[in-house]
């Protein structure tokens, strides 16, 4: 065997959650050989089976797959160009060797041609910048291997993306016809090789559609084999009724059901981790299939116009921002954020607007990192006007969770990680860059509350089984070339909410697709990352 890399001397964590052994790793044309343990011969071999270009001394460290970040909010930032480059590489710094992206309901295809014009102005919202919007899965693969990357992307197909293309973003039930389109779009986007369906209830347009149109959907995935995967229509008061319905549309539908980033945030949801996560466990138990994952930190992230009702967006950003204009209309969103909607998963309600922070206002980047409430005037007017300054581009990071609630769901036999990462310029959550050694430093070696074999097998192993990307997460012979070797006693996250892209600490080298993509936390020149596929 002649190789391109040899790593000798680590521990190896295979993605399996089997426990660490001594072990070599070469790579060769892009894929793994894992070798008995041996002593360097002096000739920067392989002990005596053949040569390799490089030889990694790994001891003292962990050399463990790729990690697959199964909930992120990569979909365009390759595609933004140079501008946007540390917010892409942020990942990859961290060992992340693959993304899945279009969750929560959101994406960058599929849409009807006379859909794709109105979409474009909403993404850009969510993505920030001037984002394209595709017809199809095609055209998406397409543009971002024309923009090269450093790791691996992988999409589901967007629940509110495919409302978008077809029905547009008005607050009504699809006519019986339009979900036929959105089942016809959904199919071929799985067909040609998206991973899953997606839902985000709780943000316009996915809130619109009901468990019919949902279960429909879901039942198209279930076809192809593939996960419905679903941010809860509430994670707060009415969590438990929303992971409900949930597994009411799993059962319905037919598909296995993955929960994303569970919480139980709000001051009304605190310690419902107790109850929901048994009755996952429950579910599991009697055979269904069903998995979570989760980030490890109290706050969360979104847009500033999810704090305001669902009727407030109601045909989109054009529309939300006329409204906003109007104070009969503001008076109005006062009243349903003080009162309450049915069904409205209310996040102002359930802890208030000092526990809203602003993340990204491109426009304003003196107000990010302050509260709503210490804006000046009345927190719905300040946020109205910061919106309407920036055309609706407001991301804000919310403090709503509570560090018990966090740890149970980390500690869950059934949970995986996603950072949730939303890469957008300004003061985006310390997630994007910190989220998987966060887990090793804080969560396995500060605290003890996993293994690091189980830590990593939620990283690595488990996430490539849930999304079917075969020949990923776990480190045997022949498997892709994707791997991260760090230092157990030193790894760490560095992100901060005041510098969240700063690198973390104790990571080497990540390898992706055989090639070096980051050395000693510096990114290398290497673009070797490529659209995966079930």
């Amino acid at each position: 065997m002649n190789a391109e890399v040899l790593i000798r001397g680590g521990l190896l964590a295979d993605g399996t959650g089997a426990p660490l052994r001594p072990a070599d790793v070469a790579v060769s044309g892009g894929r793994v050989v894992v070798l008995p343990a041996s002593p360097d011969d002096g000739t920067g071999g392989t002990g005596g089976s053949g040569a390799a270009r490089e030889v990694v001394d790994a001891t003292g460290s962990v050399v463990a797959p790729g990690f697959i970040d199964v909930h992120t909010h990569s979909d365009a930032v390759t595609l933004l160009g140079e501008r946007a480059w540390e917010l892409a590489v942020a990942p990859v710094r961290m060992g992340v060797t693959t993304e899945i992206c279009g969750n929560c309901g959101s994406g960058l295809f599929p849409g009807l041609p006379e859909r794709l014009a109105e979409m474009r102005g909403s993404s850009r919202v969510t993505f920030g910048g001037q984002v394209p919007i595709f017809r199809d899965f095609e055209g998406f693969a397409e543009a971002h291997r024309a923009a090269p990357r450093s790791n691996h992307l992988s999409s589901l197909v967007g629940h509110g993306t495919l409302r978008a293309g077809v029905v547009g973003y008005a607050d009504r039930p699809a006519s019986p016809r339009e979900l036929d389109l959105m089942c016809g779009l959904l199919g071929d986007a799985l067909e040609a090789g998206a991973t899953g369906l997606s839902t985000g209830l709780i943000y316009t347009p996915g809130t619109y559609g009901g468990t019919d149109e949902v279960v429909a959907l879901a039942a198209v995935a279930a076809r192809y084999g593939r996960p419905y995967v679903t941010h809860l229509r509430d994670e707060m008061a009415r969590v438990e009724e929303a992971l409900e319905e949930a597994v009411l549309i799993a059962r319905r539908s037919g598909a296995a059901l993955h929960v994303s980033h569970h919480k139980t945030a709000g001051r009304h949801a605190w310690g419902r981790t107790e109850r929901t996560l048994a009755r996952i466990a429950g579910l599991r138990a009697d055979g269904m299939d069903i998995t979570c994952d989760v980030y490890p930190y109290t706050e969360a992230s979104t847009s500033l116009a999810a704090m305001l009702p669902p009727w407030a967006n109601d045909g989109g950003t054009r529309a939300l921002l006329d409204r906003l204009k109007d104070a009969g209309q503001r008076e109005l969103m006062r009243h349903a954020i003080a009162d309450g909607v049915p069904g409205w998963e209310n996040t102002v309600g359930n802890g208030g607007w000092d526990r809203i922070s602003v993340a990204c206002a491109p426009r304003n980047p003196a107000l990010e990192g302050r509260t709503i409430a210490e804006l000046a005037g009345d927190p719905v007017d300040a946020a109205a006007e910061l919106l309407l300054s920036e055309d609706g581009e407001v991301t804000i990071i919310s403090h709503s969770m509570r560090e018990d609630d966090v740890r149970r769901v980390l500690a869950s036999s059934f949970s995986m990680i996603g950072s949730d990462g939303v890469p957008k310029p300004g003061h985006p959550h310390p997630r994007l860059a910190g989220t998987f050694p966060r887990v090793l430093g804080r969560y396995v070696r500060e605290q003890g509350l996993i293994s690091l074999e189980a830590a990593v097998h939620k990283m690595t192993g488990m996430a490539a089984a849930r999304f079917g990307l075969r020949e990923r997460g776990v480190l045997r012979d022949g498997a892709h070339a994707d791997l991260v070797v760090f230092d157990p006693a030193t790894v760490a996250d560095g992100a901060t909410y005041t510098d969240p892209l700063l690198p973390p600490s104790g990571l080497s080298l990540v390898m992706v697709a055989g090639e070096v993509a980051v050395r000693d936390n510096a990114v290398t020149s290497a673009r070797p990352g490529r659209i995966v596929t079930p």
